[in-house]
């Protein structure tokens, strides 16, 4: 492509006619038009195959085909990864974090479709998670490739996955403001006002394709709501909690079993436990089937003693003791029905499952103070449930308040949402100081964050702070050498390296052999494994920037040996270097 004549013609005409910053405008503009139409290819597809393959059934009755169905779409969710795909497209959002922190905000090419094809499969046979977070990648991947097809630089690479993802979650719920807002939380580096504009212009344009596609009804529809009263912030508050504490719950147990699966070795082993326990839950609990949102609109339209149906359950009757029961198992077992599907190969999100254990766990809190004589809006709390969850397992409680009113037209609810949102985040972050997107990235140490300091030590790269100038000694060198190696140096270290296979033995200072330098009647008398001392701490080449200043503090030095896993010599590091890297780094990202 790049060598091709027409391609470069076109660049440069390009950057001769259009300002970089009307550029930019009009890329998020179809960054956010494209994304739009991603997400409605997909939502389209996915009710395609539901269609084509439970139409027939009677949706009262329990069928042995919905147990089986999960099963076929992680199956052939597995088949087209492993040998059409052949690369990771699980886990989208922490995808995009990666992309963002290890790989310069380039999105492979591919992710621009086959995060939509998984996905597809995978819910549309059943799956027990979400569409959202595959089409959040499939996004930034657009808007990625779109900035490196127009050589633009990696600052704005990283804006046009923002303009992606913020185009993608306004195409799908039709939130516009949710779309910016889960940008600047949950992506976003340090963006500044010249950014807002673009990840408007994606969010607004991706709504109003999504409006015309498929209409203005809100996602859920609900009427039955109540006003915000102050009487009622000490039950907020305990909602707060709750969903503070189950998101805990989602995200350290879904770390933990998707852990377990990890360590399963076998593919085949994989996708039999994961098929067995998705089909066992799924016939217990019917509605851990799909993406869960028929489940959230009857709890909404308070006719949620249907939740029942199709259950076993109901051969306990029909009482609120025992649907509270059932749906306190629900919002238990979901977590193990998400991990059951995506971790042997299917591919989905969180944000459904979020979602439909956030409105569950605010009908059930809800429904136990009626039951104790405390007023509690059931359609209200379930609400506030929803958004309470989103905030605390995205640790994002903007996004969480902006997207649950904007998904239901909720708008007079804000305060409800905004109490239950903000006490879910402050609960969580007691526990867990990352979101399940970013915990796998920050246990390595790979993660970008909002801490302009931290975020800008990710960035930096080993490669590009390695000095390897320095003059190399060999143990058996004489005093008498040494000198003629320092007259001809511009350094005042020097690595001792074993000669066959380059280990570092140790360095030579010239302060340390200064005394004795000018005495040549020392220099065969001593050798340089005779003067040589051991460096107070070595870099290992794979470390993180953020552990190296960490050894840096630690040892008091300014320059440290740098070596592989073998402890051959590869070159040295200075604190100086990374310190004019960190400037620049610095500089580049916080221009306007």
């Amino acid at each position: 492509m790049e060598n091709r004549e027409w391609y470069k013609k076109m660049i440069a005409w390009r950057v001769k006619h259009i300002a970089e910053k009307r550029f930019i405008l009009i890329l998020s503009f179809f960054v956010g038009l494209l994304a739009s139409l991603a997400a409605y290819l997909l939502k389209s597809s996915i009710h395609f195959i539901q269609f084509q393959l439970t139409s027939r059934f009677n949706p009262d009755e329990v069928n042995v085909w919905y147990l089986v169905f999960p099963f076929v779409g992680i199956i052939l969710t597995y088949l087209f990864v492993r040998f059409i795909v052949k690369d990771d497209i699980s886990h989208g959002v922490t995808r995009i974090l990666y992309a963002i922190s290890q790989r310069k905000s380039i999105i492979k090419l591919h992710n621009t479709w086959t995060s939509m094809v998984g996905s597809a499969v995978t819910i549309g046979f059943g799956g027990s998670v979400g569409a959202e977070a595959p089409i959040v990648l499939t996004g930034s991947a657009i808007g990625s490739n779109l900035a490196k097809f127009f050589k633009l630089d990696q600052k704005t690479l990283l804006l046009m996955i923002g303009c992606g993802a913020a185009g993608a979650i306004g195409g799908i719920f039709k939130a516009p403001i949710a779309g910016l807002v889960f940008t600047l939380e949950v992506l976003m580096l340090d963006m500044t006002m010249t950014s807002i504009a673009p990840l408007l212009i994606s969010s607004i344009t991706a709504t109003s394709l999504s409006y015309f596609l498929t209409g203005s009804e809100f996602m859920f529809e609900f009427t039955r709501y109540e006003p915000f009263s102050v009487t009622r912030i000490p039950q907020l508050i305990l909602l707060g909690v709750i969903c503070g504490l189950v998101s805990l719950y989602f995200t350290r147990g879904m770390n933990y079993l998707e852990g377990v699966f990890r360590r399963i070795k076998s593919p085949v082993t994989k996708l039999v436990l994961g098929g067995l326990t998705l089909g066992v839950l799924i016939f217990v609990f019917p509605p851990l089937y799909g993406e869960g949102y028929d489940t959230i609109e009857v709890l909404l339209s308070g006719n949620a003693s249907s939740v029942l149906d199709r259950s076993f359950f109901l051969n306990f009757g029909s009482n609120q003791w025992v649907m509270v029961f059932y749906l306190i198992l629900i919002v238990l077992f979901k977590i193990f029905a998400s991990t059951a599907t995506t971790s042997p190969g299917g591919v989905g999100g969180i944000f459904a499952p979020s979602l439909f254990m956030g409105s569950i766990t605010g009908f059930v809190v809800a429904t136990l103070l009626n039951m104790v004589g405390i007023t509690a809006p059931v359609t209200n709390f379930a609400l506030a449930g929803m958004s309470g969850l989103m905030s605390g397992v995205m640790h994002a409680p903007l996004t969480g308040i902006f997207l649950i009113a904007e998904l239901t037209g909720s708008y007079n609810l804000f305060m409800t949402l905004m109490i239950v949102s903000v006490v879910s985040f402050l609960t969580i972050i007691i526990f867990e100081p990352h979101s399940l997107y970013a915990m796998r990235l920050a246990q390595k140490g790979e993660l970008i964050t909002h801490n302009k300091d931290r975020a800008v030590l990710t960035l930096l790269k080993m490669e590009n702070v390695i000095e390897t100038d320095l003059t190399e000694l060999t143990p058996t060198m004489t005093l008498g050498q040494l000198v003629t190696v320092i007259s001809r140096s511009k350094r005042n270290i020097f690595p001792v390296v074993e000669p066959q296979n380059r280990i570092l033995m140790g360095v030579v200072l010239l302060d340390e052999v200064r005394n004795i330098m000018f005495h040549p009647e020392h220099y065969n008398r001593f050798t340089v494994a005779q003067l040589m001392i051991s460096p107070p701490a070595m870099i290992n080449v794979n470390m993180t920037m953020e552990k190296v200043m960490q050894i840096f503090e630690d040892s008091k030095a300014w320059n440290l040996p740098v070596v592989d896993d073998q402890k051959k010599y590869l070159g040295f590091v200075s604190k100086s270097k990374i310190f004019n890297s960190y400037r620049h780094v610095l500089v580049h990202f916080s221009e306007e």
